[in-house]
């Protein structure tokens, strides 16, 4: 009964109009009064924020906002693969045979998640990495390796909440929002970055149309929490023997290490 209530609840909301509705809020100079009861209830590090608080002047600003200079250390390993977000590590695994990813007791189709079997089968037997990032979280998202970038696409219409109780009760949350896909190409083969949109909030802007990326470089930004999934090809990464879950991780730290394929 709970599921279904949460589901009715979230789909009773989550349409086209409270989307728009809210991001206009968002982006009004109304918003701005709420800037810093925003910042002071989740507790958001100001210290590291590009601007002084008074300069924000629209939730949407601060929800985006950039930070100062050498906020963020980039793991210097030309190996290295790092967080391209600051968030919570809440899965990670491998990737069944049958293509699916198996998150909190549920099981999530990669062929519903990137729309083609073409994209699906070089993932077979591969890792998968999910952080989810709250409202409190830098929001902005960097390449975790450098390389090629070899396609961009966007998939799903409507967002579903993306974190422990939208995971928990909710339906297909990964596979079907709203999400942008970039595919790279790496040293050592293929991985694939997925932007989730979050509830009512589908904005996901590029900062980044350029065909060959340097760990790090910003590539987008969430207007609000969200999600991010890592899926790598078979063999091809290690993840860090002492990350736990879940576990909190900052943009540019080192989430494990691309090797190559034997």
């Amino acid at each position: 009964m709970r599921q279904f209530l949460y589901r009715l609840i979230v789909e009773l909301t989550n349409g086209k109009w409270t989307s728009f509705l809210l991001r206009k809020f968002a982006q009004s100079r109304l918003s701005g009064f709420f800037v810093s009861s925003f910042a002071r209830v989740y507790k958001i590090n100001l210290e590291e924020a590009e601007y002084p608080l008074s300069e924000y002047k629209t939730l949407h600003h601060f929800f985006t906002r950039k930070l100062k200079k050498g906020a963020r250390i980039i793991h210097e390993s030309d190996s290295s693969v790092i967080s391209p977000v600051d968030g919570v590590i809440e899965a990670f695994g491998t990737i069944s045979k049958e293509m699916n990813m198996e998150v909190k007791g549920k099981s999530y189709s990669l062929l519903d998640m990137l729309g083609s079997e073409e994209k699906v089968s070089k993932y077979e037997s591969g890792s998968f990495m999910i952080i989810y990032l709250s409202p409190s979280n830098y929001h902005r998202i960097h390449s975790p390796f450098s390389g090629k970038v070899t396609d961009r696409l966007t998939l799903g219409r409507k967002s579903y909440p993306v974190n422990s109780l939208g995971l928990k009760y909710g339906k297909e949350t990964l596979s079907k929002n709203f999400r942008k896909i970039t595919e790279f190409q790496h040293r050592f083969g293929h991985s694939a970055l997925i932007k989730v949109g979050a509830m009512f909030v589908n904005s996901i802007e590029m900062t980044f149309e350029g065909d060959t990326v340097e760990k790090g470089e910003e590539i987008a930004y969430f207007s609000f929490g969200s999600t991010v999934i890592l899926l790598f090809e078979k063999e091809t990464f290690e993840i860090r023997k002492d990350l736990k879950i879940p576990s909190e991780i900052k943009m540019g730290e080192a989430l494990g290490f691309l090797k190559e394929t034997k």
